[in-house]
């Protein structure tokens, strides 16, 4: 859809730009980013620009890290004048200048007194931001100003205390610059990202997946973003896993100072509690978490929760705590799809100062689809192995190594074994399909019964009527190949090892067979 530059002649026609605004979004923008992110948003002038709202405070941070550039230019094209954009999460309609009516809370709205220091965030906060999918606009690093200096920035609520380094920044593991984004896990990473530089919106954001997939990294990063951006004094961070939680409870009922521990995990700015499934049916701790949890919201601090499941999964859980774990933020993190595992090998390759062949990565991306520790652990093998043969990563090292990780059986589907025999003797799948009986047409299809019958759960007659042949015929072909590789005449070779290199090709046997 083309939109002309929108002369804005009247008011109508000025309430009409963000129409054209979003449409132009849409057509520059991947349709789930423009679906999740700009399609719920309302945008108007208020006589000095367009106001654009947001539904909440997370999706307006979010929208101001990732696409403010976009709307921008999207602005300027429909209405040909650099038209000042402010982004809002207030409700859009609301009376008295105030889009929602409402004073002004300056504790809430990061309008903090000159006298205080705060931690600031400008529109992108990394300086190496990681490979996304999203497009972040260049920023500045955090400063020690004020809220009121700069337009635009929010600050988060953090408490500031000398004695308050919780934890030191070596002990964090992870970070955000080497997460690889992909389409399984960019929501979980912007909500983590997020919990670093809101000032409102979600208190609370809960990380779920299976195991090896990436919540503990993202836990981590929240902690090292925390303590690194901090220039002035460190925020107060505890992270903890729930089985820690509850074991440091009962260790201070024993010792009958139940004070202590509830001063030093409810008097935080963030708390990081890990595998909160763990305290199903763990009546006294669900209790204890709650208040701490209800201490936490009320003095406005961010909580951020990570489980193997999501919050509706949860047996043993009380309902009070299980209602505030389902009032927070919600984050899955799926399985990475062939073309991030990829790039996770190619990332963590990089770290570990290994080159890994292009033809190594593709076959790994391929075979090892279960998690990340799996890739990981896969990678650190076959560099050890090949530092100490003092070799480069090949192929075969590849194969040997992906046994371990992906015991099950390998099998080759028809339409990856047509498109191997077509490319192995040189004919497109057309003729191969077609009624020719041309010697090398006729090799070719019998290559393929053979390995149809072999590596797929196709009975004969499925075979068959995919390429228009009878039961019978198919037998046929088959037979005839096997005779001609067991007699070891050039053409049975030839053949031999035109298969060879297909069951190779498709993983099934190892690149020295």
């Amino acid at each position: 859809m083309k939109v002309p530059p929108y002369p804005l002649t009247t008011a109508d026609m000025m309430e009409a730009v963000w129409t054209h605004v979003s449409a132009r979004l849409q057509e520059r923008l991947e349709p789930g980013h423009y679906k999740v992110w700009i399609q719920p948003l309302a945008g108007h002038f208020d006589g000095t620009g367009l106001v654009v709202h947001a539904v909440s405070a997370f999706a307006a941070g979010f929208v101001r890290d990732n696409f403010m550039a976009a709307i921008r230019e999207a602005v300027r094209d429909v209405t040909g004048e650099d038209i000042p954009v402010r982004l809002t999460d207030v409700p859009f309609g609301a009376e008295n200048g105030r889009e929602d009516g409402r004073r002004r809370d300056p504790e809430r709205a990061g309008e903090v007194s000159k006298s205080v220091p705060a931690l600031i965030v400008s529109p992108a906060v990394v300086e190496n931001p990681p490979v996304s999918p999203l497009v972040a606009e260049p920023g500045r690093a955090w400063q020690p100003v004020t809220a009121l200096q700069v337009e635009g920035q929010h600050a988060l609520p953090l408490r500031y205390d000398e004695k308050a380094f919780s934890i030191s920044s070596r002990q964090w593991r992870h970070s955000f610059e080497d997460f690889v984004v992909g389409p399984s896990n960019e929501l979980a990473f912007a909500a983590s990202r997020s919990i670093c530089k809101e000032s409102r919106g979600a208190d609370i954001l809960f990380l779920s997946s299976g195991p090896g997939l990436g919540k503990t990294h993202l836990v981590q990063a929240v902690g090292q973003q925390l303590y690194k951006e901090c220039n002035y004094r460190a925020p107060k961070v505890e992270y903890l896993t729930a089985e820690e939680f509850a074991s440091r409870l009962v260790m201070s009922f024993k010792g009958h100072d139940t004070d202590r521990f509830k001063s030093r995990y409810r008097d935080v700015d963030v708390l990081l509690l890990e595998d909160v499934h763990f305290l199903q049916g763990k009546e006294k701790i669900q209790e204890e978490l709650l208040a701490t949890l209800k201490t936490l919201q009320d003095r406005g601090s961010k909580v951020l929760f990570s489980s193997s499941f999501i919050p509706r999964d949860l047996q043993g859980m009380g309902g009070e705590l299980l209602s505030r774990l389902h009032s927070g933020f919600l984050a899955v993190i799926d399985r990475p799809d062939r073309d991030t595992r990829k790039r996770i090998f190619r990332e963590k390759a990089r770290l570990n100062q290994v080159i890994l062949p292009e033809d190594v990565s593709d076959f790994l991306a391929d075979n090892i689809d279960s998690d990340v520790r799996q890739i990981e652990s896969c990678l650190r093998n076959l560099a050890l192995k090949a530092k100490l043969l003092r070799c480069d990563i090949t192929m075969q090292m590849a194969w040997e190594a992906v046994q371990y990780y992906a015991p099950c059986e390998k099998k080759l589907d028809l339409e990856k074994i047509i498109a191997y025999v077509s490319r192995g003797y040189g004919i497109s799948s057309k003729e191969m399909r077609s009624k020719s009986r041309k010697k090398d047409l006729v090799v070719a299809r019998n290559t393929v019964f053979f390995l149809a019958r072999k590596h797929t759960d196709l009975s004969l007659e499925e075979i068959g009527t995919i390429f228009g042949r009878s039961h019978s015929t198919v037998i046929k072909g088959i037979t005839s190949l096997e005779r001609e590789m067991s007699r070891e005449t050039s053409l049975g070779r030839q053949i031999a090892g035109a298969i060879s290199l297909i069951e190779r090709n498709g993983g099934i046997i190892s690149p020295s067979s």
